[in-house]
């Protein structure tokens, strides 16, 4: 006895080689063990005859569309496919309808699938809720798009989400096969002869996707009915029928942000080669030029930092070189700062140190200003202590003197903590050196005379605050933070 003796009604022979072979049971089904192999969860739940609410997630031609009519035919429920794209609340609402209808003539179950869930709002995803709580409908929906993302929480915890797996090269072999050789819903009655060449550009061609590779196939067959052999499938007619590959991509969805994590990685890594491949791919696949240089200016100052400053000049440069050139030249001025960050030296000590910062920021906003280092633009601010003990840096050895800028909760808080790679080793031994200071002598005795340099005045504007004691800084009333 088959343990799935169902088959499902095909298309005519009108329709798509792709929707002509789509599989006439589960045993046809190719791919997907981990789901419907000996003893796996899938295969269990039909040979109990139970199809549960379901997220098919996978690649486009990877059969979540076949598996969701194969899955309803096996317990002979109604199927009822609709798409996220063209429908709304009130087709919703219709379908709903009539599956209650028909749980209380024939009691036959009704398995609805909502094609590219992802694509529906809040409120149409909720709108499945109820019906599938109180079993109306088994919902199988399928999506290309990570459904933690685009699918919302209650749906998500009714609904069991099955990984469907890109097929693999064998897979998709013999899939063409399968087509070549039917004479009844593919190619078989044609008689053609698909060279071994021609059958791996296909095969790599697809990356996994049936739909693609069948397409293809179909394509290929007719461009060599008007070639000097009808019959005989080349490298060259599939090389003339695929034209361009055109990339797995979506500039909203999850492989965009793969991508740009996979590209931000290799640059951390120092790895320049597949810093470059992952560039080369984005921009094959049609994303915007100026986002990668954004992503690029962001790294320059999140993972080389002081290590090389000069990464975030270039940075800025590649993505006004672009802005100017354009597709294709100014692609090339981004592929030299993608090498050039990657081999730079490597520092996120300012991207921690900020991230500190900020927290502390978060704990205690209103944190008061040490009177010493506020603005005192009035006499009525000096009288109350504002600026009050303010050392001028310049008045001192090496324009630098001890002295406490943050607020008292933070006093001696260190956030930047250089290392010792690139640049950054330099500013690591003068912070060093000056912190040194700080637990040495005492400021008077760091205090320089006049003579030795220029005083606070000859390139400060009148009014500065200090040790000579001048009014506030800028305009009366005007805080430094403002000017």
């Amino acid at each position: 006895m088959e343990l799935f003796p169902r088959e499902v009604e095909h298309p005519k022979k009108s329709a798509p080689l792709a929707d002509r072979m789509r599989p006439a049971s589960l045993d046809e089904f190719v791919g997907q063990e981990h789901l419907l192999g000996p003893g796996k969860i899938l295969r269990v739940a039909l040979q109990q005859g139970e199809v549960p609410s379901l997220i098919l997630w996978g690649p486009p031609g990877t059969g979540k569309t076949s598996l969701a009519m194969l899955m309803a035919s096996h317990v002979k429920a109604t199927f009822v496919p609709f798409s996220a794209v063209v429908s709304g609340i009130k087709e919703i609402k219709e379908v709903i309808a009539e599956a209650e209808r028909r749980g209380r003539g024939t009691r036959e179950r009704t398995v609805l699938f909502v094609d590219e869930i992802h694509r529906f709002n809040k409120a149409q995803q909720d709108a499945f809720l109820p019906h599938v709580e109180r079993g109306t409908i088994v919902l199988v929906g399928a999506t290309t798009e990570n459904p933690s993302f685009e699918v919302i929480a209650p749906l998500l915890s009714r609904a069991k989400v099955l990984v469907l797996q890109p097929l693999t090269d064998a897979d998709i072999r013999g899939i063409l096969q399968r087509a070549l050789a039917d004479p009844r819903r593919g190619l078989g009655a044609r008689g053609l002869a698909l060279e071994a060449e021609a059958e791996e550009a296909i095969v790599r061609w697809a990356n996994g996707d049936a739909r693609s590779a069948l397409n293809l196939l179909e394509l290929s067959a007719r461009l060599a009915e008007a070639s000097a052999e009808p019959r005989r499938l080349t490298a060259a007619v599939v090389q003339e029928a695929s034209q361009q590959r055109s990339l797995l991509y979506d500039k909203g969805g999850e492989e965009h942000y793969n991508l740009i994590s996979a590209m931000h990685k290799s640059l951390r890594g120092s790895d320049p080669d597949a810093a470059l491949y992952w560039l080369a791919r984005m921009l094959a696949s049609g994303e915007e030029p100026l986002y990668i240089a954004r992503r690029l200016v962001r790294f320059a100052s999140e993972d080389v930092g002081n290590a090389d400053p000069s990464a975030l000049s270039l940075a800025l440069a590649a993505r006004d070189s672009y802005h100017f050139l354009g597709s294709p030249e100014g692609e090339l001025a981004l592929a030299q700062l993608v090498v050039y960050l990657a081999v730079a030296p490597k520092s996120n000590a300012v991207y921690v140190a900020f991230a500190a910062a900020r927290a502390d920021v978060a704990a205690a906003p209103a944190d008061p200003v040490p009177m010493h280092i506020r603005n005192a633009p009035t006499g009525l601010m000096k009288e109350l202590g504002y600026a009050d003990g303010y050392k001028y840096a310049h008045d001192y050895a090496g324009a630098y003197v001890e002295q406490e800028y943050l607020p008292d909760r933070l006093r001696g808080r260190q956030y930047y903590r250089p290392t010792d790679r690139g640049q950054e080793a330099e500013i690591g031994r003068r912070l060093a050196a000056w912190r040194r200071r700080q637990r040495g002598r005492p400021a008077e005795e760091q205090q320089r005379g006049g003579e030795a340099g220029p005083r606070r005045g000859a390139s400060e504007p009148q009014g500065g605050t200090g040790a000579a004691g001048q009014q506030g800084e800028g305009r009366a009333g005007k805080p430094d933070s403002q000017k």
